[in-house]
C-alpha cells in the first residue's frame, strides 16, 4: 500500500471519533506500530486534529473533514462506468483496485452527489474472462511496471505452439481481447500476443534496459507506417 493510501486509510479509521490504538490500525493496515507513530506525527504535523499518544490510542476532534472532491455529475457517470468496465474486464487486481478507488471517490464526494455513484445505472458484463486471463493480465502488468522479460508458452491463431522469451512493453485491449505488445527475443521483432491464446506464463526475473528500436514508442512509429501486425 503507499503511503498516501496509507494516510488517507488512518484518516478513514479515526473519523468515528472513538479512541484507536497504534496496535490495531497497524494490524489492519498491515504495517509496524512504529510506521503508524510516524504515520501519525505526519498527519498532526500537517494540521490534520488527531489526538492522543503512543501507548494509550489516538481519536480525531468531530468536524474535521478531507476536501470535497468536485467531480460533475458527468465526470462521475465516466469514472463509475471506467471503474465497473475495469471490474469486469481487467486483472483480478486491476479489478481490486478499481472498487477500492470506488469506495474512497465516494467517501469523499459532497454529500448532495455522494449517493450518485450508486445509482448509476452502466454496467460490464464480461462471460469470456477466466480466472487464468485475470490472472495473466497482473502477471503481465507487473512485469511491463519491472521491465522483467516474461517466458510464455504461445499458440497462434492457426493453433501451432511456440515458446518465447519476450520483453514486455504495454497491454492493449480491443473490446473484448487484450493483447500483450512485446519485443520478441525469439524474431528479434516486435509482436502482439493475445492473453487469451497464452498456454503458460511465468516472470524470468530477469530485467531489461530499454533500447533504441526495442522500445514501445518505436513500435508506435512502426505501426503507423505498417500497421499492427498480431501474432
Amino acid at each position: 500500500m503507499r503511503r498516501a493510501d496509507r494516510l488517507f486509510q488512518i484518516v478513514q479509521h479515526l473519523r468515528g471519533g472513538r479512541l484507536v490504538r497504534a496496535a490495531q490500525l497497524a494490524e489492519w493496515l498491515e504495517v509496524s506500530e512504529r510506521t503508524i507513530y510516524r504515520d501519525i506525527a505526519d498527519l498532526q504535523a500537517s494540521g490534520v486534529p488527531v489526538e492522543g499518544a503512543a501507548g494509550v490510542g489516538y481519536v480525531m476532534r468531530s468536524g474535521f473533514d478531507l476536501p470535497p472532491l468536485m467531480f460533475t455529475r458527468d465526470e462521475i457517470v465516466a469514472l463509475v462506468a471506467g471503474a465497473r468496465l475495469v471490474s469486469a474486464w481487467g486483472g483480478a487486481a486491476m479489478a481490486r483496485a478499481a472498487a477500492e478507488a470506488l469506495i474512497k471517490i465516494e467517501a469523499v464526494l459532497p454529500e448532495k452527489i455522494a449517493s450518485r455513484p450508486g445509482g448509476i445505472q452502466i454496467h460490464a458484463v464480461a462471460p469470456e474472462m477466466t480466472a487464468e486471463v485475470r490472472a495473466h493480465l497482473d502477471v503481465i502488468e507487473g512485469a511491463v511496471d519491472r521491465r522483467e522479460r516474461l517466458d510464455l508458452a504461445y499458440r497462434d491463431g492457426e493453433g501451432a505452439a511456440s515458446s518465447r522469451i519476450v520483453r514486455p512493453l504495454g497491454l492493449w485491449f480491443w473490446g473484448k481481447v487484450w493483447t500483450l505488445v512485446a519485443w520478441c527475443e525469439l524474431r528479434q521483432d516486435f509482436r502482439m500476443f493475445r492473453i487469451d491464446r497464452i498456454a503458460g506464463l511465468e516472470a524470468t526475473g530477469e530485467t531489461f534496459r530499454l533500447e533504441r528500436g526495442r522500445t514501445l514508442a518505436d513500435f508506435y512509429r512502426m505501426i503507423e507506417h505498417v500497421g499492427p501486425s498480431g501474432r
